[in-house]
């Protein structure tokens, strides 16, 4: 029951991130990604993506991101975690 609801909260949070990207970009005349843009990745800083787990609890950050958030090999970054789907059986 609760990991189910943590689930759900962490699919609500990345829809209302997503929604409010697509407003931003459709309030903005010019090209959001320009760097010149109040809306650009690069004044933004942040980006949400979806990421499968790898061995050793590894993720990736796509490649655009990276692109985008100017993020080389080496860099620290801060993550935050939200379950979105798994695909083994809950063991609750």
């Amino acid at each position: 029951m609760f990991t189910e609801q943590m689930q759900e909260a962490g699919e609500q949070v990345a829809e209302s991130q997503q929604e409010m990207f697509k407003k931003m970009m459709q309030a903005s005349s010019s090209n959001p990604f320009d760097t010149g843009s109040s809306f650009g990745p690069m004044n933004m800083g942040t980006a949400t993506f979806k990421a499968r787990v790898q061995s050793g609890g590894r993720i990736s950050i796509p490649e655009p991101e990276r692109d985008a958030l100017d993020i080389e090999e080496g860099d620290i970054v801060q993550t935050v975690v939200v379950p979105v789907k798994r695909n083994r059986e809950d063991q609750s």
